[in-house]
């Protein structure tokens, strides 16, 4: 079988994407399984070499469930002690009290702004998910008005702000100032995430609200509401909570802490990786979360494995979205919307904006898209030059968080969590994503035409 060439591969792409919508919300089809068939039938399609289009499928599950499954379950078993033990009631009620009841979208903004600095998306998720589920069952709100400012200020540092990691490589890639980079992401981040997250929020939850009956609130609220219970400290709760931050924080700067190539540097780097951080502070959950408050190891233990379940078909279904971006990436997809993007001869930062965003909607991936643009877009950048590198940093950013649809993760994670169907998913994260790239590129033009 001949393989489709040029513009033909975005039809029979754009027709599997519909397919994969229409199955999932029309025909009520497992996103797993559907995943699965589609992105086979797409391979096939398009003239993948038969013997390699489950090859390519699993590639893509296996590249990011390596570290996704690993983040998923340790950040879990981290919000499943913060629940238990109380924890998360104690910063929903401190974060309440703070900033009021009407005013919760605004905290869950501020603080995933402050999680999600050195942190991937999907760990600052995980870490954060149990608070946003405490505050919108005590504040009696729905999980789009609490949850949206979350991810948008999640999503906005990911894509935006150094010290987080794809942030970094776009610094890298365009011979950026690390410190006029955050100083202009800052700029253009926080009403970014203003408008994305709290006032976007309070605008959609009046029209999308997700079924009340989800069956994961159970695994990170506490339903026991027959007593008043002594709850761990704030300071306490923070600790935890915030140690997988600061260590990969640590780990991010290790070079600049201790001399490169030394055990201290290699020792940093290892605690700072987002594993083996969550690892550390699920490990010290057991003990203040645990121990602390009365509870045994067989109760630990029990806390630890049924949390778990209800887990697996989210990362299933982020497995297997990965796959579909790979088949698409494999299959050609990428490179015929790379060149349809460098033939229309944009000026540089429109360029680095619309390689991203292609890329992004390509493969699903913001992390991928950014990488992958940079590379294209710095030999031109430095060709053309006439624009400072920090904002093609926040440009290329700004392009990699655009349309979030069925072949990210974090599609998924938030359909998963916030217990809501695909088109509420569209109406609500897809949105959210692609205000946030579309507001901090137009900020990012404003910046470029005053410095």
């Amino acid at each position: 079988m001949e393989a489709v060439q040029g513009t033909m591969l975005l039809v029979y792409a754009l027709v599997a994407v519909i397919a994969l919508i229409v199955l999932i919300a029309k025909f009520k089809m497992n996103p797993f399984i559907v995943l699965v068939i589609v992105s086979l039938i797409l391979g096939f399609a398009i003239g993948m070499p038969m013997g390699t289009i489950v090859k390519s499928f699993e590639t893509g599950v296996g590249n990011t469930l390596g570290h996704i499954a690993l983040v998923i379950g340790l950040g879990t078993m981290l919000g499943k002690m913060m629940a238990e033990s109380g924890g998360a009631e104690r910063i929903a009620n401190t974060m309440i009290e703070f900033f009021g009841e009407k005013n919760v979208h605004w905290a869950m903004m501020a603080v995933a702004f402050i999680v999600g600095l050195p942190v991937f998306f999907e760990v600052g998720f995980v870490l954060l998910i149990p608070i946003a589920f405490n505050i919108a069952k005590r504040t009696g709100t729905s999980m789009v008005l609490v949850g949206i400012p979350m991810v948008a200020g999640l999503s906005v540092v990911h894509g935006l702000i150094p010290p987080h990691p794809a942030a970094l490589l776009a610094v890298a890639a365009y011979n950026a100032d690390i410190g006029r980079t955050i100083v202009y992401a800052l700029i253009v981040g926080i009403p970014t995430a203003i408008i994305a997250g709290p006032l976007f929020a309070k605008l959609i939850s009046k029209y999308v609200v997700p079924n009340p009956d989800n069956p994961l609130i159970s695994q990170f609220v506490d339903k026991d509401k027959s007593a008043a219970r002594e709850l761990p400290s704030f300071g306490i709760t923070l600790v935890t909570i915030l140690l997988p931050v600061v260590l990969m924080l640590i780990g991010s700067w290790a070079d600049l802490i201790v001399a490169p190539k030394t055990f201290a540097n290699d020792f940093l780097h290892l605690i700072g990786n987002s594993v083996v951080a969550l690892l550390i502070a699920t490990l010290l959950s057991f003990y203040t979360f645990g121990k602390l408050r009365g509870f045994g190891r067989a109760t630990i233990l029990k806390f630890t494995n049924e949390c778990l379940a209800p887990t697996a078909n989210i990362t299933l279904v982020v497995g297997a979205g990965a796959g579909f971006g790979r088949i698409l990436m494999d299959g050609g997809v990428s490179k015929v919307i790379v060149s349809l993007a460098t033939d229309a001869h944009l000026s540089p930062l429109l360029l680095g904006w619309l390689v991203a965003a292609l890329i992004r909607v390509a493969t699903g991936s913001a992390t991928v898209a950014m990488t992958t643009a940079c590379g294209i877009v710095a030999p031109i950048v430095l060709v053309a030059g006439g624009v400072r590198p920090e904002l093609m940093v926040l440009a290329t950013g700004a392009g990699s968080l655009v349309f979030s649809h069925v072949n990210d993760g974090g599609f998924w994670l938030v359909k998963e969590y916030f217990n809501m169907t695909v088109p509420q998913t569209f109406k609500t994260w897809t949105v959210c994503e692609t205000i946030i790239s579309l507001v901090a590129l137009s900020l990012t033009l404003v910046l470029a035409s005053v410095i």
